[in-house]
């Protein structure tokens, strides 16, 4: 199998190559014969691919440490699940895996569009095949090639590193390179309605859903990413404005600025402009996060770079991109001019752009952010590191102000509010939110970006309840039905609306669970068994850990049989408020293949706190089993997940088929049957 992964990794290129040809010649040309053969190569690049894959996971799971790949990222000692997950541990098995995502985006493309938006299509097929030539042509040229072999057979792997042998590694980076993947879909349409001068909202309409789908797996894969940051590195955070970091939240972060300025498009006929340029910038910004993470130019726990070619060929490749797409839209600008233009100040429109402008501004810091260091070491020869305080200062002013707009931009009126839309949609909310910031100050809490924090996610939410209220009386009262019926009535008729509402709600939820990190309380202490260590959270819980005894495990190395690690788990009695409340396990573990150390944590939630326990030092050279022991009380943690969760279901009620979504027509000339490609008449379609 792996035999046939190899070279159907070699056949796919002059497929891809093909294909791209054939698809911007046939539309050019008018020949559906050739409109044909291009979407027809899309999806046996795809095949191949799946092929290629196959053949990773098989020399994985099959220990053929022959492949360099394969010896660098695994040994007899891992787990199955951890051997299949190889695909996308390293950076050869990781480029096969985008391509392979990338790939099957396109074939779904293709197919869903087989007997619609036929002027589109040569020019999106030929683009998506473009990008899978260019990578395909970096896995085997770029010495990068998955299927690499040693001079030699060694007996046994190196290993995966500790840090990703953790569950969330096994959906974490997959959830990231599925958002990364499918916007590229965007970006194709994008690049056809130039080619073609179609440049009304159609595009946007075609794509809605996709640029849902890349923001829905961006969001969970950054939510995942928390997740595993929070309980495998065992520093009791969740976001350390790592470089990839970064990387992973740049394109989110201009999708969503993209997701709402495309309501004004439509709505309005405003901003095309800048909504060509933020679908471009988000492409890029995931082409980017790929160099990042593989160029070896920086550091990171999330890199894994073995040459530094590979950098400079996504550097010409980012560079070709942006000007190639600074040339379309330049030449397109006639066509891509407002229909309307802002009447006032306080409007929609105005609410929609302030939202944009500080998205790409929180965009535009984190990438200065991340690039400074490599910036001051070209020009000076001295790196210097940006660290989370220069983030935060930045960022949570902008935050909060986009919270707040969260709560403004979709109940406020198009093109001008009068005095009475503001009185009725902002006087409750904004008395809640005030309400809720003396009830903290009379509490003694005077921690400023807390009060903003909490003050200003109250005054959201109680918008968002309002509406739901609002919407389901209406639709009781009118239809005769029963509270619980008329909400999912209400939803049902227009999903993307009311899914929007939704991920506010989360939205609001995840914010309140950060701003608890204003309230964290730590000890750290040295013990022994018998003895015991205390702490009182911000909440007024009291905690006291007892420990009971530490176990440990030695590595077996007989026969060529070893264990995967070697490990000292410390017993913990946990007592909350005084009564008893379970056991905590913390453990530090050494991995002797790889002579490597890490930490798993304790933790014990609640639905408004956690304690964190983390086993900073083990003295080895004790008798008495001497523990230095790290206990964290963080409130509000869990709302994080809660709120990601929400944020979630409010995504896949946005994406689900049906339900009334508003366009604004657009005049459109009529086309003929033979002037599209591949003889269907062109129709307006929604996703």
């Amino acid at each position: 199998m792996t035999i046939l992964g190899e070279i159907a990794l070699w056949i796919a290129l002059p497929v891809a190559l093909w294909g791209a040809f054939v698809s911007f010649i046939g539309g050019q040309r008018g020949r559906s014969d050739l409109v044909l053969s291009g979407e027809r190569t899309v999806h046996v690049v795809t095949l191949l691919l799946v092929l290629t894959s196959l053949g990773i996971i098989a020399a994985f799971v099959g220990n053929q440490y022959e492949y360099r790949y394969v010896a660098n990222y695994s040994n007899r000692e891992l787990d199955t699940y951890f051997k299949v997950a190889g695909l996308w541990a390293g950076q050869r098995g990781s480029l096969v895996f985008w391509t392979l995502l990338l790939s099957v985006f396109s074939s779904i493309a293709v197919y869903t569009n087989r007997r619609r938006n036929r002027e589109f299509m040569p020019y999106v097929s030929g683009t998506l095949l473009g990008l899978l030539t260019f990578l395909l042509v970096v896995l085997l040229f770029a010495d990068v090639n998955p299927f690499e072999r040693l001079g030699f057979t060694p007996a046994n792997g190196r290993g995966l590193n500790p840090q990703l042998q953790n569950y969330w590694m096994t959906i974490h980076p997959p959830t990231l390179y599925l958002g990364f993947t499918a916007f590229a879909v965007p970006f194709a349409f994008a690049v056809a309605a130039l080619l073609t001068n179609r440049l009304d909202s159609r595009w946007i309409a075609v794509t809605r859903r996709w640029i849902l789908l890349s923001w829905f797996f961006l969001t969970n894969g950054i939510i995942f990413g928390m997740r595993w940051a929070y309980v495998e590195l065992g520093w009791g955070g969740y976001w350390f404005w790592d470089p990839v970091e970064n990387a992973s939240l740049l394109p989110w972060l201009t999708a969503t600025a993209f997701l709402h300025s495309i309501q004004i498009q439509e709505t309005r006929g405003m901003l095309k402009v800048w909504n060509m340029c933020l679908v471009v910038v988000t492409f890029l910004l995931t082409i980017f996060a790929t160099f990042l993470t593989r160029s070896g130019l920086i550091d990171s726990v999330h890199t894994f770079a073995e040459n530094l070619r590979i950098a400079y060929i996504f550097l010409g490749f980012m560079g070709g991109l942006i000007a190639f797409s600074i040339v379309l839209i330049v030449y397109r600008l006639p066509s891509l001019r407002s229909e309307n233009h802002f009447q006032s100040f306080l409007s929609r429109e105005s609410a929609f752009l302030f939202n944009n402008l500080l998205l790409v501004g929180v965009t535009f810091a984190v990438i200065w952010g991340t690039l400074f260091p490599l910036i001051t070491e070209g020009f000076f020869g001295q790196k210097i590191n940006v660290g989370p305080p220069f983030y935060n200062r930045v960022n949570i002013p902008i935050g909060l102000s986009l919270l707040a707009l969260m709560g403004i931009g979709p109940v406020i009126a198009w093109r001008r509010a009068s005095p009475r839309n503001l009185r009725r949609n902002f006087t409750v909310p904004l008395a809640a939110g005030a309400g809720t910031l003396g009830a903290l100050l009379t509490l003694g809490i005077r921690h400023g970006m807390a009060l903003a924090t909490f003050s200003i996610a109250v005054f959201v939410m109680t918008i968002v309840v309002i509406e739901f209220w609002k919407g389901t009386t209406a639709r009781a009262r009118i239809a005769g039905e029963g509270a619980f019926r008329a909400l999912a009535s209400l939803v049902k008729r227009n999903r993307r609306r009311w899914g929007g509402y939704i991920v506010h709600a989360g939205v609001v939820v995840v914010f309140t669970g950060l701003g608890g990190a204003a309230f964290d309380a730590r000890v750290e202490q040295d013990l022994v068994p018998g003895e015991s260590m205390s702490l009182r959270s911000a909440l007024g819980t009291e905690y006291r850990l007892e420990y009971e005894s530490l176990s440990h495990s030695r590595p077996r190395v007989a026969d060529d049989v070893r264990e995967n690690d070697w490990r000292w788990t410390a017993l913990l009695t946990l007592y909350r408020n005084g009564e008893r409340a379970g056991i905590m396990r913390p453990e530090r573990r050494i991995y002797p293949v790889m002579g490597e150390a890490s930490t798993e944590v304790g933790i014990a939630s609640t639905a408004f706190e956690d304690l964190y326990v983390i086993p900073k030092d083990v003295d080895l050279d004790s008798e008495t089993d001497m523990v230095t022991f790290e206990a964290k009380a963080l409130p509000l943690v869990p709302w994080i997940w809660y709120g990601g969760l929400i944020v979630t279901i409010g995504a896949l009620v946005g994406m689900w088929p049906g339900g009334r979504v508003p366009v604004r027509a657009t005049a459109r000339r009529p086309v003929s049957r033979d002037a599209v490609p591949g003889g269907h008449r062109a129709v307006a379609s929604t996703p």
